[in-house]
C-alpha cells in the first residue's frame, strides 16, 4: 500500500518525509496500458518521480487546494503533469510528441533547446472571486546555466528560491514503485518566522551553513536508487540515520494516504466542449457521428451524441434527455 512517513530530528532544525507510491502508481500505468497508450520508460520514470515529489511538497506545505507540478519544454516530451490534492490523492500524465531514447534524461526529454521549464501551481480550493492561482516557474538550468539532468536538482533549486530553505531530494521510480525522500532545514521557530530585519536575516544566513542540516543532507544523498525502490521505509531510515534521534509520526496510508484518484467528470468535459464552440463540435459530430473524449489522466471515455451536443448549447429549461453514454 502506498504510504507517507513524516519525521523530525530531535533537537535539530531538520525535518523529513519519505513517500512510497505502490498500488496507486501501478494503477496510473495500468490505465495507460488499457488505453493502448504506454509511455516510453524514461517518461514513466519521470512521471513517477513527479508524482512522488508532488506528494512530498503538498504534504510539506499543508495547502488547501491542488498542487500541480508541470514540466514543459522543447523536447520530445511537450508536457508532463502531476497533480496532488490536499488529501494526497494524485494523478499524472504526459504528452509525448517525439521519439524518446531509452537512456534519455531530463535535458533530452524536455530541454533540448534550452527552453524547458518547471512550474508549480497552487490552486486554492476556496478561491475568492477573481483570485488567481499562485504559480512559480524556474528553468531547467543550474546557477551556471548548465542543463540539469535530474528532477530532484530542479526542485531543490526551486525550493531554495521560493522558500529560501535548504532542501535535499532523492527521487526514483520504475514500473512498480515511485518513491522520494525529502530532507529540509526548518526555518526559525516561533515569531521569528514572521519577523523582519535581523531575525529574518539571521535565518537566511543559515542557507548552506547549518551544520546539522548539512550532515543529515549528506547522509540522505548516500541513498541509492535501488535502495529507495526496494527497501521499506523503516529500513531506509534506520540505515541512513542510525546515529540520529528521530521522532517518527504515524504513517499515512489507505484513504488517509497517497492514492490515485481522478476527478474528471462528464460535466467538466461538457464545459470544455462548450468552450470550443458550437461550430467546431457540430463539425466533429457531422464527421464522426459523435464526440468521444478520453481523460488523459485515467483513460475514461466520455461520449456525446448529437442530442447530447445539442443539450450542451441549449438552456437547461429547454433541454431534452440525452444518452448520457459513458464507456
Amino acid at each position: 500500500m502506498s504510504e507517507l512517513h513524516k519525521f523530525i530530528f530531535e533537537g535539530l532544525p531538520v525535518r523529513g518525509m519519505l513517500v512510497r507510491l505502490t498500488d496507486g502508481w501501478k494503477e496510473v500505468l495500468a490505465r495507460r496500458t488499457e488505453a493502448g497508450d504506454v509511455f516510453p520508460a524514461p517518461v514513466r520514470a519521470l512521471l513517477g518521480e513527479m508524482a512522488a515529489a508532488g506528494v512530498l511538497m503538498q504534504s510539506n506545505i499543508k495547502f488547501n487546494g491542488a498542487l500541480v507540478l508541470q514540466m514543459y519544454g522543447d523536447g520530445p516530451v511537450k508536457l508532463a503533469v502531476a497533480e496532488v490534492q490536499p488529501d494526497l490523492a494524485f494523478r499524472a500524465t504526459a504528452k509525448v510528441v517525439g521519439t524518446v531514447a531509452d537512456d534519455a534524461r531530463l535535458e533530452a526529454l524536455l530541454n533540448v533547446g534550452g527552453q524547458g521549464r518547471c512550474a508549480i501551481t497552487l490552486d486554492p480550493a476556496d478561491k475568492r472571486a477573481g483570485q488567481q492561482p499562485y504559480q512559480g516557474v524556474v528553468s531547467l538550468h543550474g546557477d551556471l546555466r548548465e542543463p540539469l539532468q535530474n528532477l530532484s536538482e530542479v526542485l531543490e533549486h526551486y525550493m531554495l528560491q521560493s522558500e529560501q530553505l535548504d532542501t535535499r531530494l532523492v527521487l526514483a521510480a520504475n514500473d512498480e514503485v515511485a518513491a522520494g525522500l525529502l530532507i529540509q532545514r526548518m526555518p526559525m521557530a516561533g515569531a521569528a518566522n514572521l519577523a523582519e530585519g535581523s531575525q529574518r536575516s539571521a535565518d537566511e544566513d543559515e542557507i548552506g551553513r547549518n551544520e546539522a542540516y548539512n550532515r543529515i543532507a549528506h547522509l540522505a544523498a548516500t541513498l541509492t536508487r535501488e535502495e529507495l525502490l526496494t527497501l521499506d521505509a523503516p529500513t531506509i531510515l534506520r540505515r541512513l540515520f542510525w546515529e540520529e534521534t528521530l521522532r517518527q509520526f504515524e504513517p499515512q496510508q489507505g484513504e488517509h494516504g497517497p492514492r490515485f484518484v481522478c476527478n474528471c467528470s462528464r460535466e467538466r468535459v461538457g464545459g470544455m466542449l462548450r468552450a470550443l464552440g458550437r461550430d467546431e463540435i457540430d463539425g466533429i459530430v457531422v464527421e464522426q457521428g459523435r464526440v468521444e473524449i478520453a481523460c488523459d489522466f485515467c483513460g475514461r471515455k466520455y461520449h456525446f451524441d448529437p442530442v447530447d451536443v445539442g443539450g450542451l448549447f441549449t438552456p437547461p429549461r429547454d433541454q431534452m434527455p440525452g444518452s448520457e453514454a459513458i464507456n
